[in-house]
């Protein structure tokens, strides 16, 4: 009882008011106490409860008087209490001969001042005002006669006087009762409390699922947007310089112009196929393995195998490119890979077209012991013209790939003239003592 007191004190909800159907089956109620408590008056009266009953027309009374108040008992749970604790003793008093349904209308009582007063504390004054009150009640009215002839009884049988023995089970069915009805109140009131928090956790986890549901529509069109940007601003970048190339070459060189719609055309495949393959992963619902241990969304087969493949479509736009690779090669996961080939590809794409075909392009792959870094740096240039000025998205793709990895990036224009991009990716340890410098395809 302590620790329910406490928790609806200290707590600051507030239980909902009852419904319409609540109302009309507190209405019920009372009509159905009011119709047994008529009965049962007839019935104590017939079997001569009291010597020297009380009038009908007063039990009457009583009876429709506490039936109306529990009409309004989850209204007014408090004053419903005093007025049937007020008519329980004023039976008795007064010598209604009526019992059982007065007792059962004032437990109904105290338990619904528990579990429905919206005002604990009043709540707890006073139910306990009326317990203690009908205890000294029954002590000065009921037992004081009891004890006083049971000490002067010398016929006991058992070890206590039949009147003694009398007095002390009235106390311990009062301590019952009064008990019990304040305990299954208070426990209503929590159980009720309890299952407000848990409707609102539901309605919480709700919500959380709706917003999650969003983020992961929001990631998804953004992991498509970035992977459309790798895939065609590389090849859109490389077609628009040698599509320059050969309009200028046309009339005194058609074969390197022919060449250069060569390379256009190549490109241009390149281009279909792999947003061909994207599209083809998009539409794919297969579950990704379980072996996975990190974002599986990458679309492309592309790694760190084709990065020279992506410096020949720089030298084919007029670009001198190089790679060189330092530290001892070794496998790397898929998404690492294909990230250190997006970053390539990213700042190729923007050294084709801010820098223009006079740029020279260097890439450094580095095998470090618990990461792989990947540097490129361009030499700056005269822009191609008719240049678009960047958006800026593709560093913003950048990152988003290296953030997915737990790897940096750092881009910025170098003081000498250029472009730096450099990413560091975890990728796991290995030794890296060894340089190999790989200079227009060949090793050397």
């Amino acid at each position: 009882m302590t620790n329910s007191r406490v928790d609806a004190l200290d707590d600051g909800w507030l239980r909902p008011r009852p419904s319409r159907r609540e109302y009309r089956a507190d209405a019920i109620l009372a009509t159905v106490i009011f119709a047994l408590s008529l009965g049962s008056l007839e019935l104590y009266d017939s079997a001569g409860f009291y010597a020297d009953p009380a009038p009908p027309w007063l039990g009457v009374g009583f009876v429709l008087l506490q039936s109306v108040a529990l009409a309004f008992r989850r209204r007014l749970p408090v004053i419903v209490l005093i007025v049937c604790a007020a008519v329980f003793m004023g039976m008795q008093m007064l010598r209604v001969p009526e019992i059982l349904f007065t007792n059962i209308a004032f437990f109904i009582a105290m338990y619904t001042a528990g579990a429905w007063s919206r005002n604990r504390r009043l709540a707890m004054v006073a139910r306990l005002a009326v317990i203690v009150a009908m205890f000294v009640w029954l002590f000065i009215g009921l037992l004081g006669a009891t004890f006083a002839s049971a000490f002067a009884d010398r016929d006991a049988v058992g070890s206590v006087s039949p009147a003694l023995a009398v007095g002390l089970v009235t106390v311990l069915q009062n301590l019952l009762y009064f008990g019990g009805a304040y305990y299954f109140g208070n426990r209503a009131w929590v159980a009720a409390r309890e299952r407000a928090a848990l409707q609102d956790r539901t309605v919480q986890l709700a919500e959380e699922r709706e917003r999650t549901a969003a983020q992961a529509v929001s990631l998804e069109r953004l992991r498509i947007a970035r992977e459309l940007h790798d895939v065609v601003a590389h090849h859109v970048s490389v077609m628009g310089v040698q599509a320059g190339a050969a309009r200028r070459v046309l009339q005194r060189d058609p074969q390197q112009a022919t060449e250069s719609l060569s390379a256009i055309e190549s490109s241009a495949r390149q281009a279909v196929d792999e947003l061909h393959r994207m599209l083809t992963t998009l539409r794919d619902d297969g579950a990704p393995s379980s072996g996975s241990s990190g974002p599986t969304d990458e679309p492309s087969t592309h790694g760190v195998e084709q990065l020279r493949e992506i410096l020949d479509d720089a030298r084919s736009a007029g670009l001198a490119a190089q790679l060189t690779v330092v530290g001892e090669p070794r496998p790397l996961s898929a998404l690492v890979s294909i990230t250190v080939y997006r970053v390539v590809q990213e700042a190729v794409t923007n050294a084709i077209k801010h820098a223009g075909s006079s740029a020279a392009i260097d890439v450094r792959l580095r095998y470090r012991e618990l990461s792989v870094e990947v540097e490129i740096t361009d030499s700056g240039g005269t822009p191609t013209r008719g240049a678009v000025q960047g958006s800026g998205l593709g560093i913003v793709g950048m990152r988003e790939r290296l953030s997915a990895v737990g790897g940096t990036l750092e881009a910025a224009p170098r003081a000498r003239g250029g472009y730096l991009v450099r990413a560091d990716i975890p990728a796991g340890a290995a030794p890296a003592d060894a340089v190999t410098t790989l200079t227009e395809g060949r090793v050397r």
